[in-house]
């Protein structure tokens, strides 16, 4: 039988050549981590001490969600290897089923998954800048927000300003090649990473309050203060009970299901350096290597990082920090009011970092769907510094607009508030975006069904166990987070078949462009 591995899209295989292979092991392990320490892991640990009512059960969470990411990462190496391309999952999905479902994934990614993400970051950026530039504030208006319908609305404040010239300046950087880009990312990664190190040392050695390790750790899993999950419809509250992690072994398992939604985004985007197999110099190797070396530094950083808030901070003041900043709570306790600044010009850095990762990535899923016929022609191209400058364009329009939309909403007595529409349909999509990733790694399975002659420079480690023990562990999150959060979940669904039609259409116009002879 002939081998098929590398019989990826005429498209893409013709413009491989024009990437600029610049990325090495050290550059791409520095595009996984940057791109997974965002802001997350200095606030969420707030809501899973909440969800799982223990200090055990907030490290316990990290594990888990640690180990989550490391068994997909050695998983995705085969595919990484097999399919060493711009595009990364989209173009796994696609060869392993067919071009609908790497759209479906391509355009849920652009929709919100990593558009959303970006947008997020951008406004972390702001806000933490906030703290030590106080005139950039989220109530200083620049055009004061214009109602769209009841429930959404238009604006933009100082804060949403500062967000978007982050995103306008970092895409510019990243349309005049891949070794600025990676130049950036090495930089901000690095003062990042010793920046999270600096926490766990100061918390852990520093800031060690003798009270609260005794709290902590003589009552590591004793569960107080656990907050309630009701199911999240109606109609489940015939079946399914509200609980407490205290509600013996099966609201354990709910509460750490639910808990995995806040580690398992913060320990997202570990994927992205796949996006980039392109201008990766030796891809068969470094891709996968990238995804195992960064989802296993950031797993750890985690896990000390969470350790030394335990050290720190009693189990109560972590769940009730305020705005759940639980880093800045920790620092605050080190040194006082100067902590906070500190924390900031940490998360300052750290989001900066991030999203250089998430944009210089992103756009290349874009690229690839463009090459296929299912994206805006004109981003399949490369410009001269040999990166897609238009799809790095047309990302940084919509990650524009979901920073300007809002949600709106009124309370029982007339006063409107306004959030942020990426917050929004990042909860959505958490359920999905777990989707794909358990679609995908099923996809090793078929791809050595369909291709078992193809060569694989790099073979999932543990096949078939580890993989196998992935699905299983994620299928079981999928499905408390459909009984525990149906409405986010099925809205996350919601947006993906959306794309059904999208597709469908999307294909239709290709072909049909296709069939027009060019004007003579």
């Amino acid at each position: 039988m002939a081998d098929t591995t590398n019989l990826v899209s005429e498209a893409v295989a013709k413009n491989e050549p024009g990437f600029v292979r610049a990325i090495g092991l050290f550059d791409g392990t520095m595009i996984v981590v940057g791109s997974m320490i965002g802001s997350g892991i200095f606030i969420v640990a707030a809501d899973i001490s909440r969800q799982t009512g223990s200090p055990g059960g907030l490290i316990l969470t990290w594990i888990v969600t640690g180990l989550l990411t490391i068994s997909a990462a050695l998983s995705y190496g085969e595919l990484a290897a097999l399919f060493p391309h711009a595009g990364g999952q989209y173009i796994y999905l696609r060869e392993a089923y067919s071009p609908l479902w790497g759209f479906l994934y391509g355009w849920t990614l652009f929709l919100v998954i990593q558009t959303g993400t970006i947008a997020a970051v951008a406004v972390g950026f702001a806000r933490y800048l906030g703290v030590v530039w106080p005139a950039i504030s989220p109530s200083v208006w620049i055009v004061h927000p214009i109602a769209l319908g009841s429930k959404y609305a238009i604006s933009l404040s100082v804060q949403q300003l500062v967000g978007v010239l982050m995103i306008l300046f970092l895409t510019f950087i990243n349309t005049l090649g891949v070794r600025l880009g990676k130049f950036i990312q090495n930089v901000f990664t690095s003062a990042k990473t010793l920046a999270l190190l600096g926490l766990i040392v100061l918390g852990i050695f520093v800031g060690k309050n003798a009270g609260a390790m005794t709290e902590n750790f003589r009552h590591f899993w004793e569960i107080r203060n656990a907050q309630a999950i009701e199911p999240g419809a109606n109609f489940l509250r015939n079946f399914v009970p509200a609980i407490t992690a205290a509600s013996g072994a099966f609201g354990l398992f709910v509460a750490f299901g639910v808990a995995q939604v806040g580690s398992l985004f913060s320990s997202d985007a570990w994927n992205n350096i796949g996006f980039t197999a392109g201008e990766v110099k030796n891809p068969k190797r470094d891709v996968a290597l990238s995804m195992a070396f960064g989802t296993i530094i950031v797993t750890t950083l985690y896990c000390l990082a969470n350790l030394a808030y335990l050290f720190t901070l009693p189990l109560v003041q972590i769940q009730t920090a305020p705005d759940d900043r639980v880093a800045s709570a920790a620092l605050n306790a080190i040194f006082g009011p100067t902590g906070a600044v500190i924390m900031a010009v940490a998360i300052i850095i750290s989001t900066f970092g991030c999203n250089n990762g998430l944009i210089l990535a992103g756009a290349r899923v874009s690229y690839a769907m463009a090459r296929d016929g299912l994206f805006f022609k004109s981003t399949g191209t490369l410009n001269k510094k040999g990166v897609p400058g238009s799809a790095l364009v047309y990302q940084g329009i919509w990650i524009t607009v979901l920073i300007l939309l809002r949600t709106r909403g009124v309370d029982s007595v007339g006063t409107v508030t306004y959030g942020n529409l990426y917050s929004k349909l990042l909860e959505y999509v958490v359920f999905a975006a777990l989707l794909f990733y358990v679609i995908t790694t099923i996809g090793i399975f078929v791809l050595r069904a369909k291709r078992p002659n193809a060569e694989r420079p790099y073979r999932a480690f543990g096949y078939p166990f580890v993989p196998a023990l992935y699905i299983l562990a994620a299928a079981a999150i999928m499905l408390v987070l459909l009984l525990y959060q149906t409405q986010t979940a099925g809205a996350g669904l919601v947006i993906v078949l959306i794309g059904l039609p999208v597709y469908f259409l999307w294909s239709w116009w290709s072909r049909r462009a296709a069939s027009v002879p060019p004007e003579q």
